[in-house]
């Protein structure tokens, strides 16, 4: 599988429009393309659909809740490489432990700063890549062993 020169796709699963706003308003910037959902049910839908490297994932959203949508993404080895950046105005230490176990890979919290996002998107979106480069390489080396 050749690597091409394919944008980083950001999924942003958010149900308040003015969060969503201010995310895609900060990752202008980036040269990425963004999609949003609008809740539990519809981010595994965009998953799906879209198959994004990067989620910027709200804890509390209808339908099914952030630790949810993580928890069966990261189950699901077709889903469990996507880089998961929980996005929550909770900040209770039980919160933050539940969205551990449920497998996010990172978390920040609302109000969103600008330059801790953009920081936390860049280096997620790297090492996404890294691991995908790792995992390419395994598979040849695999093929190649097979081979001989």
């Amino acid at each position: 599988m050749e690597k091409t020169n394919e944008k980083s796709r950001i999924l942003i699963a958010d149900d308040n429009e003015p969060n969503v706003e201010l995310m895609e308003a900060y990752l202008n910037g980036l040269d990425v393309e963004t999609a949003v959902a609008v809740d539990g049910q519809d981010t595994l839908a965009k998953v799906a659909s879209f198959r994004p490297h990067l989620i910027l994932l709200d804890i509390m959203m209808p339908k099914l809740s952030g630790f949810e949508v993580c928890k069966k993404l990261k189950n699901d080895p077709a889903t469990s490489n996507i880089m998961i950046l929980m996005v929550t105005a909770l900040n209770e230490l039980g919160d933050i432990e539940r969205a551990v176990q449920a497998g996010t890979d990172d978390f920040l919290s609302k109000p969103v700063n600008k330059t801790e996002l953009l920081k936390r998107v860049e280096n997620m979106l790297k090492l996404h890549h890294v691991t995908d480069e790792v995992e390419r390489l395994r598979q040849y080396i695999e093929q190649m062993e097979s081979r001989g």
